[in-house]
C-alpha cells in the first residue's frame, strides 16, 4: 500500500527556506572539507559533493527538513569500501569514490522504485546504537591528530595513529590545540546560548584569519583548486565489481540515519513521511554526486536540526543550501589557509553526541539480549575498522540470532 506524502504538492520557496538554507550552508562548507578528508579524498571534493546533489534532491524529497550532503558515517563507510582497492587521494581512489556514489544512488533508487523502503528496519535500534557509537569513536580517533596539530601520522591506521599522537607530545602544537578547543566551545557551547549561534562560521573565519596573519603554525588545508563539478576522470574498471556489495550496504545503512531523522521530525510535526520517495530522492542525489566527481553522501542530523530551527518551511530549503554552496565555489580559495585543527575539531563536535554510553549501559540493565547485540556491534565496528560495513552485517546477524533466541528459548 502506498504511503501518502505531502511532498508531491506544489510548494513555494519561503523566506524561512532561504534563511535556513543559507544558515545550513555556512556549516556544510567547512564540514564538507573535513568529511572528504575523512573519506580519504582531497578536501575540494567535499564542496563538489555539497553543491549539485541537494539541488537535485529537493524536488523529490519527502521530508521538509532533511539536509543532505557529506556526512561522517557515510564518509567512514566509503573509506572502508575504498581503502583496500586504491591509495587514498590517488586518481584511482577518486575515480572509485565517484563510481561508489553512483552505485549507492542506483541501489537507493531501485529500493525506492520497488517500494522496499521498510528495508531499513533491518537495522534494529540496538544495531544502530552500537554501530553509530563505534563509528563515532573511530571518527573522533581519526581526527585527534589534527586537533593536536600533527601534519601526518602516515599509514599507521586509526588507532595506531591515535596512539602515536598521544605518545609523542613533543610533536603537538599549542596553537592547534587552543584553536581546536575554541572551535568545540563555539560549536557546542554556542548552541546553549542561542540555538542558531554560528559557531562553525566563526571558527572558520577566526582560524583562517589567525593563519593568514601568521599566528598559527600548524597544517592548513592548502590550495583548493578545481572545485567545480565535472565528470570524474575514468580510471581502472577492474575493482568496480568489488564495490557492488559495499554500495548496497551503504545504501541501506546510510539511509537508516536519514530514516531516523525524517521519522522523528514527521512525528513531532504530525506530518507524513514517505521512505520510498526519500530513497528515490537520495538515490538521485548520490548519482549526481558521482557524475559530478564527488563521493557518497547522506543525511545529517545536526544540519537537519539547524535547518528546522532556522525556519525551513518546505523541502526547497535543501535546494537553497546547494545553490549557496554552488555560488561559493568561485571563492573557495578563501579557505586555503583554513587550519586543519578547526576542521578536525568541527568533526569531533559534530559526532560526539553519537556516542551514547548512558544508553548503552541502561540497555544492559533493561534488556540483556538487546544489550548484547548493541555491544557486539560496537565491538565489531572498532575491531574491523576501517571495514566498518562488515560490522553492520555482523550486527544484523546478531539481531537475527537475538530474535531466534527470544522466539525459541525465552518461551
Amino acid at each position: 500500500m502506498a504511503i501518502p506524502s505531502t511532498a508531491t504538492k506544489a510548494q513555494r520557496v519561503t523566506f524561512g527556506d532561504v534563511l535556513a538554507g543559507v544558515s545550513v550552508a555556512t556549516v556544510l562548507i567547512p564540514q564538507s572539507l573535513a568529511y572528504a578528508q575523512l573519506a580519504g579524498l582531497p578536501p575540494r571534493l567535499g564542496l563538489v559533493a555539497s553543491a549539485l546533489p541537494p539541488i537535485i534532491a529537493a524536488p523529490f524529497a519527502s521530508s521538509r527538513y532533511l539536509q543532505i550532503g557529506p556526512s561522517a558515517l557515510t564518509s567512514l563507510l566509503a573509506l572502508g569500501a575504498l581503502a583496500p582497492l586504491a591509495s587514498e587521494r590517488s586518481p584511482q581512489f577518486v575515480w572509485l569514490a565517484a563510481v561508489l556514489a553512483i552505485l549507492v544512488g542506483l541501489a537507493r533508487m531501485l529500493i525506492g522504485a520497488l517500494r522496499l523502503g521498510r528495508i531499513t528496519y533491518l537495522m534494529t535500534a540496538p544495531v544502530l546504537m552500537g554501530f553509530t557509537s563505534g563509528a563515532a569513536i573511530l571518527i573522533m580517533a581519526s581526527q585527534l591528530p589534527k586537533v593536536f596539530g600533527l601534519d601526518s601520522v602516515g599509514d599507521r591506521g586509526i588507532f595506531a595513529g591515535l596512539w602515536w599522537t598521544l605518545a609523542t607530545p613533543g610533536a603537538w602544537r599549542l596553537t592547534a590545540l587552543v584553536l581546536s578547543v575554541l572551535t568545540v566551545v563555539l560549536m557546542l557551547g554556542g548552541r546553549r546560548l542561542y540555538t542558531l549561534f554560528p559557531g562553525a562560521l566563526l571558527s572558520v573565519l577566526g582560524g583562517t584569519a589567525l593563519a593568514s596573519f601568521g599566528l598559527y603554525d600548524g597544517p592548513v588545508v592548502g590550495k583548493i583548486a578545481g572545485v567545480f563539478p565535472h565528470l570524474p576522470a575514468v580510471g581502472d574498471w577492474g575493482p568496480v565489481p568489488l564495490l557492488i556489495a559495499p554500495a548496497a550496504i551503504i545504501a541501506v545503512v546510510g539511509f537508516a540515519e536519514v530514516s531516523s531523522i525524517s521519522r522523528s521530525f514527521a512525528e513531532e510535526d504530525g506530518t507524513v513521511w514517505n521512505p520510498n520517495q526519500e530513497f528515490l530522492s537520495q538515490g538521485a542525489a548520490n548519482v549526481v554526486a558521482g557524475l559530478s566527481g564527488g563521493f557518497p553522501i547522506g543525511g545529517s542530523f545536526s544540519r537537519s536540526a539547524l535547518n528546522r530551527l532556522a525556519g525551513a518551511q518546505t523541502r526547497w530549503s535543501g535546494g537553497i543550501t546547494g545553490l549557496t554552496v554552488l555560488a561559493f565555489l568561485p571563492f573557495a580559495w578563501l579557505l586555503d589557509s583554513l587550519p586543519w585543527a578547526v576542521l578536525g575539531a568541527a568533526v569531533v563536535a559534530g559526532v560526539v553526541s553519537l556516542i551514547r554510553p548512558r544508553r548503552l549501559l541502561a540497555l544492559w540493565y533493561r534488556d540483556r539480549v538487546d544489550a548484547a547485540v548493541a555491544w557486539g556491534t560496537l565491538a565489531a565496528t572498532l575491531l574491523l575498522a576501517p571495514r566498518v560495513e562488515r560490522a553492520v552485517v555482523i550486527g544484523i546477524v546478531f539481531a537475527a540470532l537475538a530474535w531466534l533466541y527470544r522466539r525459541h528459548v525465552e518461551r
